[in-house]
């Protein structure tokens, strides 16, 4: 590559020798100094090390020290410090009418807008705003042909009220029943309320008594949820910056008192972990690269000191370690790898039930010598090869503020880059995991499986209960879900019970696909225990089967292949897909 192309000899032999005299890097974050720096103020990637044979790289220095010492990110890209939607919530039991603010929001189903024969509006509410408003609510929602479709929305500007507007959202055919559909009616709140500059606003249902008494905090919660993430836009890298207005919210008729208001604080807490998740996703791999990413997730633990720990290996740590797959994709690139565990320890000690939560953490994933060519191979997407890695450390940032008991937490990311030089992975070339099984590589572009293969044998040296490992491994898989749906691989039907009652809870959408045995004859190599891709036919399942061979068998293991909703492409942007998911998990198996 161009960068290490450009590293005059001197240069490498000067870096060679101080890289020699550093200590060897096993990092523990020590709370008494100051935290790392944000991704949103001025984190460095490394300077390019000397380059060294495959598998024989210098030592790293201290990561914030390495960084400091660094020139600006390629491009001198400094990303802007943006302040997410800050927005206090509150459960209100009171008559919608007198309620005073910017913008009062009526979610309305079809049904809802039916009339009697003096064409006044059948529901107890619409008839009543609209007789409040002499009639104006009933013209309004003909002259603009509102018909409450899921989408729809209708906002006129009021006098005399003591709300400034009122507007009408569409529901569709039903009032919601499930999460996802909740968070959809509080990103259509907060479309309007942005639209209207308005700096309050209250949710009210025109047919509450259309969601079950059992999921009105749900509801809550999700609508919540919704209109944080609908109203959040990733603006660090643009010159200029919208400012969010929209400050207090009031959700009426869904209930109140002091389990409600835990359950909306639990949505703000979630929601910052979303937007955590896909700021990292949004980073572009110039800034975000694997030193950074450690920093971000050193940031987590020095924020929540009170029950993180943070412990970042290096290169020499990883090799004593053996993770001979895991540096095999690292060792092309400038940039050097950061193997990355966080630890979750509840404030009182009391431990019933370890978890593991690993990610797949390609800062870039360039496809090494088997390079990503050609139209569709979307390399220019490739930043988002480490949202696994996103929904880990948006996951443990939500954890962090949630504190839940009784559970103890191992977050788990091994962090690096899938590049091309002189000192890369070849295809062809025999890697040696850290379990002692060997690896014929036969599509450097097969690198994730790799890296995640040290980062489960790790995970089960923790001596957890419990694996989940989330990455965006394969085209197959979104091939076969499209770009909206996960599938989710396991031998655990327990396990997979547990990950599918958390998903009807965060709204995201999982399928489950099989571990067919069978298909194992196309991953054996002639010359090493298997090869890291078969054929085509079956890909993502075979890549769950390669990813089985570094668990334990004592041990409930659960693979999420992620390809498909990590990114969205109308909105040429990050999800944060997997964060919700993963925070109820932990959560239900906090309180089981």
């Amino acid at each position: 590559m161009a960068t290490a192309a450009s590293t005059s000899a001197a240069a490498a032999v000067l870096a060679s020798r101080l890289l020699r005299r550093s200590p060897r890097l096993l990092r523990r974050l020590s709370l008494s100094r100051a935290p790392p720096p944000a991704l949103s103020s001025s984190s460095r990637p490394l300077a390019p090390l000397a380059r060294q044979p495959l598998g024989h790289r210098a030592r790293m220095g201290h990561t914030a020290a390495a960084a400091a010492a660094a020139g600006p990110a390629l491009g001198l890209t400094k990303p802007n410090a943006v302040e997410p939607p800050q927005i206090t919530f509150s459960a209100k039991d009171i008559e919608f009418s007198e309620w005073k603010g910017d913008i009062l929001a009526v979610a309305v189903t079809e049904k809802d807008l039916s009339k009697d024969s003096d064409s006044k509006f059948e529901n107890a509410v619409l008839k009543k705003l609209d007789s409040q408003l002499g009639g104006l609510l009933s013209e309004a929602a003909a002259e603009e042909d509102f018909t409450g479709k899921a989408g729809q929305s209708v906002v006129l500007r009021l006098a005399g009220q003591g709300f400034k507007r009122v507007g009408l959202i569409g529901l569709g055919q039903n009032a919601p029943s499930t999460a996802a559909a909740s968070r959809g009616l509080g990103e259509s709140v907060a479309s309007v309320a942005k639209s209207a500059q308005a700096s309050s606003a209250a949710i009210v249902l025109a047919s509450p008594s259309g969601i079950q008494e059992e999921f009105k905090l749900t509801a809550a919660a999700a609508i919540a949820s919704g209109t944080v993430l609908g109203l959040y836009e990733d603006s660090r890298y643009k010159s200029e910056s919208k400012k969010v207005h929209l400050k207090q919210v009031d959700i009426i008729g869904l209930g109140s008192g002091p389990e409600v208001d835990q359950k909306l604080k639990y949505a703000n807490d979630l929601s910052s972990g979303v937007i955590f998740g896909r700021e990292l996703v949004n980073s572009p791999a110039n800034v975000l690269t694997p030193a950074v990413l450690a920093e971000e997730a050193s940031k987590i633990a020095f924020t929540y000191s009170d029950v993180f720990t943070a412990t970042i290996l290096d290169v020499e740590k990883c090799k004593e370690l053996k993770m001979g797959s895991y540096l095999a994709v690292a060792a092309a690139s400038a940039n050097p790898p950061h193997f990355i565990h966080l630890c979750y320890k509840p404030t009182d000690g009391n431990v019933k039930r370890k978890l593991a939560i690993v990610g797949k953490g390609l800062t870039f994933d360039s496809g090494g010598y088997n390079i990503k060519t050609g139209p569709g191979c979307s390399i220019e997407l490739m930043k988002f090869d480490m949202g696994g890695s996103a929904a880990v450390f948006g996951a443990a940032k939500a954890l962090g503020q949630i504190k839940p008991p009784g559970v103890e937490v191992h977050f788990i990311v091994a962090a690096c880059e899938n590049m091309i030089s002189g000192t890369g992975m070849r295809p062809g070339d025999i890697v040696t995991a850290s379990n002692g099984k060997t690896i014929e590589v036969n599509n450097t572009d097969a690198e994730g499986r790799l890296t995640l293969a040290d980062a489960l044998v790790y995970a089960c040296n923790q001596g957890v209960d419990k694996i989940v490992d989330l990455a965006t491994l394969t085209g197959a898989c979104v091939v076969a879900l499209g770009p909206s749906i996960a599938g989710i691989f396991t031998p655990s039907d327990e396990l997979a019970k547990e990950v599918t009652a958390a998903s009807e809870v965060s709204g995201e959408k999982f399928w489950r696909l099989p571990l067919e045995d069978s298909y194992w004859e196309s991953m054996k190599s002639g010359v090493a225990d298997m090869v890291n891709t078969g054929g085509r036919q079956g890909g993502s399942i075979t890549a769950a089967l390669f990813l089985k061979q570094f668990v334990d068998e004592k041990v409930q293991w659960m693979h999420i292949d992620m390809a498909g909703p990590v990114w969205n492409d109308k909105k040429r942007a990050a999800t944060g897909f997997g964060v919700s998911t993963l925070v109820e998990w932990v959560l239900k198996n906090s309180s089981s």
